[in-house]
């Protein structure tokens, strides 16, 4: 029998315009409050005091059959953050339960954020629930991403029985919903599913107000040049496409055999739309480069 280890981490985050302190200059000012195994790292700056940085731990290293985590994110109006983990979030095989993880994200005026976790990991026999609900004021811009890899096919471990399930939705805008059955070998094995390969990606670019058609073709050229380059390589083995769904959202998807191509794709675009899209530098955590 698998025991539930429910964990909460709720992030704040707070603009401030350095007034009080008389020297002036704009801050973000983190607070967290955190139950069970999910917490953060120190906040970092390594941009400068505008720009919290926050690397999310989980120290039982994996989800197992029962867990729930949530995580729940307020960025004030005129805030700066960039959340993302230092490895995998792995989904553990379970006797029965469902594990979840359940994250919100919430923006206020002007606000900008990065959800920019590494890759979820679905082991062999895992059941799995894992949801993202943003809602976005005006002026608010939230860049993010989800990467699922399938098994450890490296490993010769792979995905061959088990459920994920997989949901991020922005109400009233966007909703994407996956449902993945080991079983269903059409779907992971067919020309027309996922085509044998075991990565699948979405990155979204989301804004409050809608971009205007000059922004909106910047932002896609800029995606497509690099998914143009990560296809050179043919060994990569790697599908992608961008699209913009409507003037508030630009959606990147791809499919690959390795997590390392998906990933670096990911961050190829990440630098390219940060400038355009934020007005903050093509700057890495650290932590990616470890």
């Amino acid at each position: 029998m698998q025991a539930n280890w429910p964990a909460h981490l709720q992030l704040n985050y707070r603009h401030a315009d350095g007034d009080g302190d008389g020297d002036g200059i704009a801050r973000t000012i983190a607070h967290d409050l955190h139950s069970g195994p999910l917490r953060v790292l120190q906040a970092l700056y390594p941009e400068g005091p505008e720009v919290c940085h926050h690397v999310l731990v989980h120290p039982p290293g994996g989800i197992v059959g029962g867990d729930t985590l949530t995580v729940e994110v307020q960025a004030g109006p005129g805030s700066r953050a960039l959340i993302t983990t230092p490895g995998a979030t792995r989904f553990y095989r379970s006797n029965g339960p469902w594990a979840e993880q359940t994250t919100r994200l919430t923006l206020g005026e002007n606000a900008r954020l990065e959800w920019l976790p590494l890759e979820t990991l679905a082991y062999d026999q895992c059941l799995a629930r894992n949801s993202l609900t943003m809602q976005l004021a005006p002026g608010a811009v939230l860049l993010g991403w989800d990467l699922l890899a399938l098994g450890l096919p490296a490993a010769d471990k792979p995905f061959a029985r088990g459920e994920f399930v997989n949901r991020v939705q922005w109400p009233g805008v966007w909703l994407e919903h996956g449902h993945l059955d080991a079983l269903d070998t059409q779907l992971l094995h067919s020309p027309l599913g996922l085509a044998g390969r075991t990565c699948i990606g979405t990155m979204w670019l989301a804004c409050g107000t809608g971009l205007g058609r000059e922004a909106l073709e910047l932002l896609l050229d800029a995606a497509r040049e690099e998914i143009g380059l990560a296809s050179i390589d043919i060994t990569a083995d790697i599908t992608a496409g961008v699209t913009a769904l409507e003037p508030r959202l630009l959606i990147l998807r791809l499919l690959a055999r390795h997590t390392e191509t998906a990933f670096a794709l990911m961050r190829a675009v990440r630098a390219r739309w940060r400038p355009l899209a934020l007005g903050l530098p093509a700057h890495e955590p650290r932590i990616w480069r470890q």
